[in-house]
């Protein structure tokens, strides 16, 4: 149980406490209210690039990460297609440090052109790294492209296109920013040995002088029902053969995500899953394959993805796929089954929520959702989900209609 009090200053910046003395630590963590669903299609990989620009320095703060050091902080921040987040743990003593940190970058971030220039280069060298330099990096983004038609979700975090980040401008970056990084487009949540009292003091004395932005209202491209098998075969150098497939399923709001979650899970998480025991243990068709929902706020995506073994054919192992999925939808799974799966879900939430700093998160996510008591309610919601449920949902979504399949061809 995550306990918490609110409260929310006149420039609409969201505040969460959540007190924990075991330890004399606390952390900070600062939800931004944008993601690369947010973007211009014209002008992708805004949201990550301010990932990094962020730490750039401010105005009054040229390093970002020297005065955290001296006060034995740390930080790291994240994007994703919905969210940004920046955190910082640090000694309760000091936090202080923190207040200053975050607030003077959402003030008067540094827009020292040398700065934009190093992350740039940052930015494209991630890029080549991670989806044009590895084995099968562009998978996901092919994907996701044959997947989406129209949502922003059709391309990645770090843009649809490398030289939408070359070719940014600083009017470009300065108006991405007073867009979105503004106090009534964020969640503040502040939590560990820290005062309620305290902290709300510090809110305002910090956070409180910073004008609120013009209200964001999304207004994004709603994806149609996709109506028809979607395929596409890639060759390039890589290890093996490899199928990648993504079926549309709810969004994080809807009354079936958890089922859409635990759907995932029968599927391929882990060893003990249906298509590791028939595909890789008993029929030797792929050396790993797993399954996983996108967890997008929006209407997102399972997925499953695996590695053939060496001359299973793609048609061999595609047909593999399909048998685990049919005997889904044909019977029911067995309460032990579907139980054992649920307890799996409730004991990562549990163990995650063992660290202050996911507890953060997880309490600034769901604030965000607009129910910040989902933070505590999301065990009862995966238990209510019935054998009955997850059967109709996989008749309903694993369907051939709503499959885009990226076929992932080694050269011989």
């Amino acid at each position: 149980m995550i306990d918490y009090q609110n409260f929310i200053l006149d420039n609409g910046l969201k505040v969460y406490v959540h007190q924990d003395i075991t330890l004399p630590i606390a952390t900070v963590n600062l939800l931004y209210n944008v993601g690369s669903r947010d973007e211009d299609e014209n002008k992708t990989g805004f949201a990550h690039l301010f990932e990094h620009l962020m730490f750039g320095g401010s105005i009054n703060i040229p390093s970002y990460d020297d005065p955290l050091q001296l006060v034995g902080g740390e930080n790291n921040a994240f994007t994703s297609p919905d969210i940004t987040n920046y955190y910082i743990s640090l000694p309760s003593d000091n936090l202080e440090t923190a207040f200053w940190l975050e607030s003077d970058r959402m003030l008067s971030l540094s827009f020292d052109p040398r700065v934009l220039e190093v992350q740039r280069k940052v930015v494209i060298e991630e890029y080549k790294q991670q989806y044009l330099n590895q084995p099968y990096g562009d998978a996901f983004m092919k994907l996701k492209a044959l997947a989406y038609k129209v949502h922003p979700y059709r391309w990645p975090t770090i843009g649809r296109n490398i030289h939408h980040i070359e070719q940014a401008s600083m009017d470009d970056v300065k108006a991405f920013f007073h867009k979105f990084y503004v106090p009534n487009n964020a969640i503040l949540v502040v939590s560990g040995n820290v005062i309620f009292d305290d902290v709300r003091r510090l809110a305002e004395k910090w956070f409180g002088p910073i004008p609120s932005g013009e209200r964001y209202v999304r207004n994004l491209p709603q994806e149609p029902v996709q109506q028809e098998l979607r395929m596409e075969h890639v060759e390039a150098d890589v290890p093996s053969d490899a199928i990648y497939k993504s079926y549309h399923v709810p969004g994080r709001l809807h009354s079936q995500y958890y089922t859409a979650d635990l759907l995932s899970d029968v599927l391929g998480r882990g060893k003990s899953s249906r298509l590791h025991k028939e595909l890789v243990n008993k029929k030797h068709l792929f050396s790993n394959i797993s399954t996983y929902i996108s967890g997008s706020i929006d209407p997102g995506t399972l997925n499953i993805h695996g590695k053939l073994n060496k001359d299973v054919s793609i048609e061999e192992a595609e047909a593999g796929i399909q048998e685990v999925i049919q005997s889904i939808q044909q019977k029911p799974l067995d309460e032990e089954e579907l139980q054992k799966t649920k307890n799996q879900a409730e004991a990562t939430i549990v163990f995650s929520e063992m660290e202050l700093l996911n507890r953060s998160m997880n309490l600034a996510y769901s604030a965000l959702l607009g129910n910040p008591d989902l933070v505590n309610q999301e065990s009862e919601l995966i238990q209510r989900v019935s054998v009955d449920e997850v059967q109709q949902l996989a008749k309903a979504t694993l369907i051939e209609n709503n499959t885009s399949t990226l076929y992932y061809h080694a050269k011989h």
